[in-house]
């Protein structure tokens, strides 16, 4: 388990972490979410002890990381999948890891096929591609068998049978009774894989909940599709809640199809789809974190 007790992390300039507070339990996946600049890394660096925290505590398992004898037994973590020695083997790598925390080379022969490395672990790191790269930092992550995992983007780079295999690892990892805290941009994959999320935005907690249940409380949305991307354009603006989704795509929330139907027909507005459907993840997300975005645009602008 992780525990976060009124975290806070003050820069000069800028609060990273302000009063968080939350506990992510083991036996299932969250999710972290947060606009860029929210505080998932910091968060995170926090947790492993690379930050010490102005005011809080973060604990793995109870305790703080650096009071942890063996640390890479009780956490491992994927934070920068580049943060390594270019010129050694990924064999050499992992086997560095293990002699110096007492770990056998059995390990590392383990978690070399369990990422898939087996047949390139003589290659050097500095040669991997970044999708590679994030398998290996992903076998340092599970050398010391730890009840505790953190994945920053562990996605990043990977080709779709690499999404997928993520997607798998990280519900084995949980379906085994470990803690796994994922941060991800891809709201896709999340609701995929997530049981539970949090979410911050400029360093604040903005939710704490099963992902069913954020969802849910988004309650529905309807999409709109029409032929002529201008007159979606003008739909959209005697909407108070549309957003594109997509060149010929509208999403609406706060309005029933029907009110859409007949708003389109005022306009003359010709379309060719116009459906009710539960609001996704993504959506959730954006209610959620409207007003924490640094740097908003418009879409389709």
């Amino acid at each position: 388990m992780i525990t976060l007790r009124r975290l806070t992390k003050r820069y000069r300039d800028r609060v990273a972490v302000d009063d968080l507070s939350c506990e992510i339990r083991p036996g299932r996946v969250t999710g972290f979410l947060g606009p860029n600049g929210a505080g998932k890394s910091t968060t995170m660096r926090l947790v492993l002890g690379l930050d010490e925290p102005t005011s809080g505590t973060a604990l793995v398992a109870g305790r703080r990381y650096v009071e942890h004898r063996r640390p890479i037994t009780a956490v491992g973590a994927l934070l920068d999948a580049k943060a390594l020695h270019p010129g050694r083997s990924a064999r050499a790598h992992l086997t560095a890891m293990a002699r110096s925390n007492g770990i056998g080379a059995r390990r590392v022969v383990e978690v070399l096929d369990r990422v898939g490395l087996t047949e390139v672990a003589h290659r050097r790191a500095g040669t991997y591609s970044l999708g590679m790269s994030q398998r290996l930092g992903i076998a340092g992550a599970l050398l010391g068998e730890p009840g505790v995992l953190l994945f920053d983007e562990p996605v990043n780079g990977l080709d779709l049978d690499g999404v997928r295999w993520i997607r798998e690892l990280v519900r084995e990892l949980a379906d085994e009774g470990r803690t796994v805290f994922v941060s991800s941009h891809l709201m896709s994959e999340m609701q995929l894989v997530a049981d539970h999320v949090v979410v911050i935005g400029r360093g604040r907690l903005l939710a704490d909940a099963p992902i069913e249940a954020l969802i849910a409380a988004a309650g529905t949305q309807v999409l709109v599709r029409a032929p002529r991307p201008a007159d979606l354009d003008r739909l959209g603006q005697r909407l108070a809640h549309a957003r594109r989704v997509g060149p010929a795509e509208l999403a609406v929330s706060g309005a029933t199809a029907e009110q859409v139907g007949d708003l389109a027909f005022e306009l003359g507005v010709r379309l060719h789809e116009l459906r009710t459907e539960q609001a996704s993840l993504e959506q959730a997300y954006l209610d959620l974190t409207a007003d924490s975005v640094e740097y908003a645009t418009q879409v389709g602008v």
